[in-house]
């Protein structure tokens, strides 16, 4: 049998077109919002409104799409709706306008990530998730590796011209579209003992209600480490304030992306053999060394290794935890379960920027990062104890 199947290559070749143009603006967008008279407090809630965006209908639409049994219409939306808010924001700087463009961007990724990783799990059978998943994951983030460095060449040349640079995102989010129109759906049964309940913007809170106890118990761990697992944007901080530059900083940044998309395959792979929870749990542990190797570090080799490993940690942890859920639900639930989680995860981040930034303030960087490492490890000991039992039988 073969386990990349035409669809898979075509959501990796989507995910990575539009990774691509994300991560072209990724190092940019904080600079480019203060020129246009940004403050960082504006810039802190318009991020927090945007991903609380994302975050929210993530849940939604995963559930539309298991409700409606249909999967591409909610991929392909997503997507053009991505592309299409990053030239939106060189049209205009009024700050409604940003506001707009940034959630429309936020929207697309949450009309589309369920439905698309349910898609991921239709097309292969338990026993190949991890791989396919790593595949998956692995094609996404070699996007973040050519995005940076295209936006790197770019401003080499034209420094300081970033309503260019959004203007050219637009293009490999186009590629995007295009590859979606190549995919074709297998038609799904809808299961008429269901009953037709309607769905509001936070459905994550009610299928938490009636979800199964496995998923549940599952879910608490996963998001307990969310809570505490903040964005990357304070590690490239620790890296400054170590005193490194901002090329070197961005170099990291880009080795960590490299060393992600290299390894996320074959970590799949592994997962496949070894079991799903024996690798999430090695990632885990990668990810508390990484963490407290930042609290006492300065060095830029080993900040390159410890990128390394963070790499590792993303490889063994982002695809791996979402075809282990897709293990323990039923088939016709897997939008609504990833995209609870989803979105249920992307408010814990909110939360583990909040805190982070609130420890770092008050405590200093050092105490910051070992406190997020012995949390992980107190995760890790939940998570050893877990044990399920599958629901999902027709995968």
């Amino acid at each position: 049998m073969k386990i990349i199947t035409r669809t898979i290559w075509i959501l990796s070749l989507v995910s990575l077109f539009t990774d691509v143009a994300s991560e072209m603006l990724y190092p940019v967008m904080p600079v480019f919002l203060r020129s246009i008279g940004f403050s960082f407090v504006l810039i802190g809630v318009l991020e927090g409104f945007a991903e609380a965006v994302a975050g929210l209908s993530k849940g939604y639409f995963g559930k539309k799409s298991d409700s409606t049994g249909k999967r591409l219409p909610f991929v392909q939306l997503g997507y053009a709706l991505s592309a299409i808010s990053k030239p939106m924001m060189a049209v205009f700087v009024y700050p409604l306008w940003i506001f707009f463009a940034r959630t429309i961007d936020r929207l697309g990724k949450g009309i589309r990530t369920g439905a698309r990783d349910a898609m991921l799990s239709d097309e292969c059978l338990k026993e190949n998730k991890g791989k396919v998943f790593g595949f998956h994951r692995s094609m996404d983030t070699m996007g973040a590796v050519l995005g940076p460095a295209i936006a790197l060449i770019y401003l080499y040349y034209h420094p300081e011209n970033y309503k260019t640079l959004f203007i050219i995102a637009f293009f490999p989010g186009a590629i995007a579209i295009l590859f979606t129109l190549f995919i074709k759906e297998k038609k799904k049964k809808i299961n008429a003992d269901i009953p037709k309940t309607k769905w509001s913007f936070f459905a994550i809170f009610s299928y938490w209600k009636n979800s199964p106890a496995e998923y549940k118990r599952l879910l608490i761990g996963l998001l307990l480490f969310a809570t505490f697992n903040s964005s990357d944007v304070f590690l490239l901080l620790r890296m400054k304030e170590s005193g490194l530059t901002d090329t070197a900083v961005i170099g990291v940044y880009i080795f960590y992306n490299l060393a992600f998309a290299l390894l996320a395959y074959p970590v799949g792979i592994l997962a496949d053999k070894l079991g799903l929870k024996k690798i999430f749990l090695a990632g885990l542990f990668v990810f508390a060394v990484v963490y407290a190797g930042f609290a006492v570090n300065n060095n830029l080799i080993i900040f390159f290794v410890l990128f390394f490993l963070y790499g590792l940690y993303a490889a063994a942890t982002e695809g791996i935890s979402k075809a282990w859920i897709s293990n323990i639900v039923n088939k016709d639930e897997t939008a609504t379960a990833i995209g609870t989680y989803s979105g249920l995860q992307s408010i814990c981040a909110l939360l583990a920027s909040s805190l982070t930034g609130f420890l770092w303030f008050t405590f200093g960087s050092i105490t910051t990062f070992t406190i997020t490492a012995c949390v992980t490890l107190l995760v890790i000991v939940y998570l050893s104890r877990y044990k399920s039992a599958p629901l999902n039988k027709n995968v």
